[in-house]
């Protein structure tokens, strides 16, 4: 009983307690509820003022924005009138100049009124004085113009022949001793063989029983031969020895190459012949690559494509006018390049561009066009210079050499074609150029005779005594000299001599 009694005090104590808790706890809750609603009045009232402030901070920047605003707008107003001001000046100032200008118009009218009243007064005096002098001389006004024009002509003519002599004597002295110093020792410095052209090459045989076997049996052997390398052979009568005929020196090298071969082996049949047809090839592709690039370390021209180089080789099998087009090219390069150290030039130019001349040659039988167009394509394509194009478009003058290399390259192309021996001429154009200069000369009035001698290398004119005379002899050398350079092709120069003789005869009694 006591032990119940106990927890029931104890139960008692514990729910006094839990009710004192609770009690405490209330009032915590309650002073902490005081507490927040003191401090939500507080930031209700500070909320406040800061919207005063911030309300009174924008009014003074509204108010600071329009006095700005009112002060750019007084000073504009300000500037507007100075810049007003500055074209009321202006115009006034424009105004007093227009009338200036209009007073000086009137004045200018006045004066042209004046001079045209002058005028007509002096236009009537002159016509006067004309009337008088016509009377006096007893010619009219055009009739003493002609007589004083043609009179003026003759002198003027006799005058400017005079002058032409005088000059050109002059020139003779100063330049002509220097050219001929300087080209002298340049073509002095420069020699290079060079081969007479050719269609045919001619294989010596061991005896003429090889010529059976190069037949073959009904002609198998020369036929294969033929139609691989596109040359005619020609078997005749003649001892030990077959002709091979072709227009392309290439092929007729590799066909004289594989014969050759097929004559030291022995073994002459179809399949033989097709072998030793591409070994030739080979060979013959080798030795162009190789002459190219000797040229190119003979003229000491560095940096050239490899096609170019390719294509310069092939100018070792072509000839013009019986002269090697690479030898040319290289007698060509040297020549510039030793005129350009003689004059100041620039001589790797000169070089490069005279090696490079005829580069067309290589590739003008197989595409269209003049080798002098197919030079500069290629020399275009494989990026060559500005100048060496030029050089090469201009030596046969078919644009205008306006540098001096490309004018030294004109010059050495000149000199080596047109140094004796260097290449030769068909019968038939030989004949034709003859013909063609004493037709030229024969076309002037008072030609009694003309004979174009030395190969053509010189033209004398016999001319009519009484339709010539000193100046007048001259100026017709000069005419026929221009007219030949302009109508011919020819190599080297051509000397034009006119002879005008008079004879006076008398008999003694």
């Amino acid at each position: 009983m006591e032990a119940k009694t106990l927890l029931l005090v104890v139960a008692a104590i514990a729910v006094m307690a839990l009710v004192v808790m609770l009690i405490l706890q209330k009032s915590k809750i309650k002073n902490a509820i005081e507490s927040l609603e003191k401090d939500k009045k507080s930031l209700e009232e500070k909320e406040k003022i800061l919207f005063k402030e911030a309300k009174i901070k924008a009014l003074e920047e509204l108010q600071n924005d329009r006095d700005a605003l009112i002060e750019e707008e007084r000073e504009r107003r300000q500037e507007f009138a100075r810049q007003e001001q500055k074209l009321n000046k202006r115009e006034d100032i424009l105004e007093s100049k227009i009338q200036e200008y209009t007073d000086k118009e009137s004045q200018i009218e006045k004066k042209k009124d004046e001079l045209l009243e002058k005028e007509d007064y002096l236009a009537e005096l002159v016509l006067k004085q004309t009337q008088e002098l016509e009377r006096i001389s007893g010619m009219t006004i055009d009739e003493a113009k002609k007589t004083l024009l043609e009179q003026l002509k003759n002198d003027l003519a006799q005058e400017q022949m005079l002058l032409i002599r005088e000059n050109e004597a002059k020139i003779r002295e100063t330049s002509l001793e220097k050219a001929k110093e300087i080209l002298s020792t340049t073509m002095q410095r420069c020699m290079i063989e060079q081969v007479v052209e050719t269609t045919v090459a001619v294989v010596a045989l061991p005896n003429d029983e090889m010529k059976g076997r190069i037949i073959g049996r009904e002609g198998r052997n020369i036929r294969a031969l033929e139609t691989l390398t596109g040359v005619d052979l020609i078997i005749d009568d003649t001892p030990e020895a077959v002709v091979l005929s072709c227009f392309d020196p290439v092929r007729r090298e590799i066909a004289k190459v594989a014969l050759e071969k097929l004559i030291t082996d022995g073994r002459i049949h179809p399949v033989r012949i097709e072998e030793m047809v591409a070994k030739a090839q080979e060979e013959i592709d080798k030795k162009i690559w190789t002459e190219g690039e000797n040229a190119t370390l003979e003229m000491g021209v560095m940096g050239l494509h490899k096609e170019l180089i390719k294509t310069l080789g092939h100018l070792y099998y072509r000839t013009s006018y019986g002269q090697n087009v690479l030898k040319h090219s290289l007698e060509v390069g040297h020549i510039a390049g030793m005129l350009a150290a003689e004059l100041g030039a620039n001589e790797k130019i000169a070089k490069r561009a005279g090696l490079l001349h005829d580069i067309g040659k290589a590739v003008d039988q197989t595409q269209e066009g003049t080798h002098i167009q197919l030079g500069v394509e290629l020399a275009t394509r494989f990026g060559e210079s500005p100048e060496v194009i030029h050089a090469i478009e201009a030596h046969h003058d078919d644009v205008v050499a306006n540098t001096i290399e490309a004018v030294l390259v004109k010059v050495a192309d000149a000199i080596s074609a047109g140094r004796p021996g260097a290449r030769r001429d068909t019968l038939e154009i030989y004949i034709k150029r003859l013909q063609k200069i004493e037709e030229i000369v024969n076309s002037y009035e008072g030609i009694k005779q003309s004979f174009a001698i030395q190969a053509g290398r010189e033209v004398r004119i016999i001319v009519q005594a009484e339709m010539f005379d000193d100046l007048a002899s001259s100026k017709l050398a000069r005419d026929v000299a221009k007219r030949i350079e302009n109508e011919l092709d020819y190599p080297g120069q051509i000397r034009v001599t006119v002879v005008r003789e008079f004879r006076a005869t008398e008999i003694a009694k």
